[in-house]
């Protein structure tokens, strides 16, 4: 008998499974996959750390959540710094006066923020009703052509007309000549990948892979108190008020025997016609030494059930569903859900580590 049983080998799982064993619980972790680490997963390729289900790059200003992950392994100081590609031209992000100076020739703040108050002006006494409108009232109409248009349709596979307004509360744009993409603190990534810091996370804590929980809730729920489950919360309930939408990401993995592909770790292309989102460089997330290098094409696509779920739809009818899986939810008396798929919700690392501290705190003694 465990006291805890957690479904899920992520980040979130992870750290509850540490935290949990610190309070000298016996945790037995279980996970789906055949690896562990959910999407944070990192593969060595010949030195190079892939990155395979997407760029991780981890920023936060929590002191105690940075110290929290450098305590197992070290973290290098890489900065993310994402180009953006639009009709043959390289843009830097996010927006700032370097972006600026390649769109419109502006070299001063004034004359930038001249540039886009003038463009912003055509929505003027208009409330933004989706979001195209909400973008070109928060940056104006060249900005939203050129990096925002193209990228976001591609993403969510739907007319920036058709979608709501909400997707883009606000968006950087900063005056100085900086492509720091976060304004964080602390910001890099494990040295030697994700993966060994999950491993570091999960030392000497019993974990069995290619496990399915829910093929067997009744036989594995035998074997703890209490369950931590961070899978997607509307399969746990067998889907009984319906599927939760998603956009799911293909993963197009290409070695090209060159020392230096783009100079970049992350480039964007930011036009429709243009079917993937990004080109990651792997290597440029660290420095590494080899002759060949790893690309990844990201490849936006519509979630179907068996796909991966990526980036929750949080538009008012799924939120609406999500709350009645939540409600019963809360009918499962040994069973606590968490996590960005047990909470239909976008998580940044760090706010995973710092949701997983939380709730574990709240966790009744046994």
């Amino acid at each position: 008998m465990y006291d805890y049983l957690i479904v899920g080998a992520g980040l979130f799982g992870s750290v509850c499974a540490r935290e949990l064993t610190k309070k000298g619980k016996k945790v037995l972790v279980i996970e789906r996959r055949s690896h562990i680490g959910g999407n944070v997963y990192t593969e060595d390729y010949d030195g190079i750390q892939v990155h395979k289900y997407g760029a991780h790059i981890f920023h936060t200003n929590d002191k105690d959540v940075w110290d929290y992950v450098n305590s197992f392994v070290e973290f290098n100081r890489f900065t993310n710094s994402p180009l953006a590609y639009y009709k043959g031209k390289l843009f830097n992000l996010p927006f700032n006066m370097n972006t600026f100076y390649q769109l419109w020739g502006t070299k001063s703040p004034k004359e930038a923020l001249s540039k886009i108050n003038q463009q912003r002006k055509e929505m003027d006494g208009k409330e933004a009703e989706n979001l195209e409108e909400q973008a070109i009232s928060l940056v104006g109409r060249d900005i939203y052509e050129a990096f925002i248009k193209g990228y976001t349709e591609k993403q969510w596979g739907r007319k920036a007309t058709d979608l709501p307004s909400f997707i883009i509360k606000r968006l950087p744009v900063r005056m100085t000549y900086d492509n720091n993409y976060f304004s964080d603190k602390f910001q890099g990534i494990p040295i030697g990948g994700y993966t060994k810091l999950i491993e570091k996370i999960l030392e000497d804590i019993e974990v069995r892979l290619d496990v399915d929980f829910l093929k067997d809730k009744a036989l594995f729920s035998e074997l703890a108190k209490k369950i931590i489950y961070t899978g997607p919360i509307d399969e746990f309930f067998e889907y009984q008020y319906g599927k939760l939408d998603y956009r799911s990401l293909r993963f197009m993995h290409e070695r090209i025997e060159e020392e230096n592909y783009q100079g970049n770790a992350v480039i964007n292309y930011t036009e429709a016609n243009v079917s993937y989102t990004r080109i990651i460089e792997h290597k440029h997330f660290d420095v590494v030494d080899t002759s060949h290098t790893i690309i990844t094409k990201e490849y936006p696509s519509e979630w179907t059930l068996g796909d991966e779920p990526y980036y929750p739809v949080n538009d008012d009818k799924n939120m609406a569903l999500f709350k009645k899986y939540k409600a019963l939810s809360k009918k499962e008396p040994k069973v606590l859900f968490g996590g960005r798929l047990a909470e239909y919700k976008y998580y940044d690392m760090h706010q995973v580590i710092a949701s997983a501290f939380h709730l574990v705190s709240k966790v009744e003694e046994i």
